[in-house]
């Protein structure tokens, strides 16, 4: 039976353990926290899976929340003025294919620790230096480090030609509340972009203490959003400056959070990360190999939502590829060759975060065309489950006036187009 070691028990060191050891693999799963400790720790993030990636843990028995998470049928898009106003500029929202849904993180992957000792797996509670790496994988056939952002991240090498950021872009802050009220076109991930400023989200979730929603503010470094917290800033100070931004920039969402409160003591969080891609592969002192997933080596800014769902889709690209490999060794021959695999999908997403982040004219382009264009505002609503097509109307500026001019021309080739007249 071939041993496997996954550092990280996140998304997906937990997904690839899960799979793995359905699999008859010897699985050793790693993590400083306990599924007890994870539960009744801080909020991680405001991750919202979509059609693909519940698929996956549907076919896995990992979809636990399917009957209490509430569902995202849409994802709303506002853009309004730098100095806020009572309504936007812009305002639509695009109908999803499939429900997404949003489960705390705490929940999820406290569950799945247990799943996964239940399952016979081994689960050694250890914060692993990058110093310990290779003594603590030494006879395991394979070594994968999925524990994201961190010092164990900073063993793969920086790819510079693919990581132009040197600092954070985003200074993000986040809490899930109770006592937000429920849209009445049902639950919609809601983005509202404050150009030069920032960008606000919210969505419905499933938390410690049922359905409840979460609030972001994603600040530009220095700008009007981005206030230093000082020494002593409880969970309920910073939920009262999310509530500020909301009521001075996005007065239609605070209407539907004035009086929202924490929905635990720990459920804020503040924070910021830069954005950047990794090699795949580290070559530690002693020549041992490990392997990087996911955040590892691959870190995109949270604003296009899709880090807990590309975390999913390299669980499962790793997984078929460990599998298939059979008894041949897991050399970096075998490893580069599942991260390319990982990488032309999770490169359509690093790029789409980069365009996310700049705002350039063309998006505002696209995002007045939605509005007045209900099959382009359900197209990008869909890109949040399959990116992959973005590349051809979203991220490029010629593709994207292209489109926008087939449209406002009214072309219609077929019966299927995409291009139908705008009343």
């Amino acid at each position: 039976m071939r041993k496997i070691l996954i550092v990280g028990a996140g998304q997906s060191g937990l997904q690839l353990a899960l799979g793995l050891l359905a699999e008859d693999y010897d699985v050793t799963l790693v993590d400083p926290r306990g599924p007890d400790e994870i539960r009744t720790g801080r909020v991680m993030s405001t991750q919202c899976l979509f059609g693909p990636a519940l698929r996956r843990e549907r076919r896995h028995g990992l979809a636990l929340w399917d009957d209490l998470a509430p569902e995202v049928t849409g994802v709303g898009v506002r853009v309004t003025r730098r100095e806020g106003g009572s309504t936007p500029e812009v305002g639509w929202v695009g109908r999803l294919s499939e429900p997404a849904r949003s489960v705390d993180q705490r929940l999820k992957m406290a569950a799945w620790s247990e799943l996964f000792v239940q399952g016979g797996g081994r689960f050694l509670r250890h914060r692993v230096s990058s110093v310990e790496l290779e003594t603590l994988g030494a006879g395991y056939d394979l070594v994968v480090v999925a524990a994201g952002r961190g010092e164990l991240a900073e063993v793969f090498p920086r790819d510079e030609r693919r990581s132009p950021f040197q600092e954070p872009q985003r200074a993000l802050s986040m809490a899930y509340v109770s006592g937000g009220e429920s849209r009445p076109g049902g639950g919609v991930l809601s983005r509202t972009a404050i150009p030069g400023v920032g960008e606000v989200f919210t969505l419905p979730t499933y938390s410690l203490n049922g359905p409840c929603h979460a609030v972001m503010v994603e600040a530009l470094p220095g700008g009007p959003l981005d206030g230093p917290l000082p020494p002593g800033t409880t969970g309920e100070d910073l939920l009262a400056g999310l509530l500020d931004v909301l009521r001075r920039y996005a007065p239609w969402e605070y209407e539907l959070f004035a009086h929202a409160r924490l929905a635990d003591p720990m459920a804020a969080l503040y924070g910021g990360y830069t954005p950047v891609v990794r090699e795949p592969v580290a070559h530690l002192p002693g020549g041992a190999l490990v392997w990087g997933m996911a955040d590892a080596v691959v870190t995109n800014d949270p604003i296009t939502t899709q880090g807990a769902n590309m975390a999913s889709l390299c669980a499962e690209i790793y997984r078929r590829a460990i599998v298939d490999h059979g008894a041949r060794s897991f050399d970096e021959a075998f490893m580069r060759a599942a991260f390319a695999d990982y990488w032309r999908r999770a490169r359509q997403v690093t790029a789409w975060s980069r365009v996310m982040l700049s705002g350039p004219n063309h998006v505002w382009e696209l995002y007045r065309l939605a509005e007045r264009h209900q099959p382009t505002a359900d197209r990008f609503a869909d890109s949040f489950s399959d990116p992959s097509g973005l590349i051809d109307w979203f991220l490029h500026p010629e593709r994207a006036m292209e489109y926008v001019d087939s449209i406002r021309r009214g072309r219609t080739e077929t019966s299927d187009s995409p291009y139908v007249r705008i009343p």
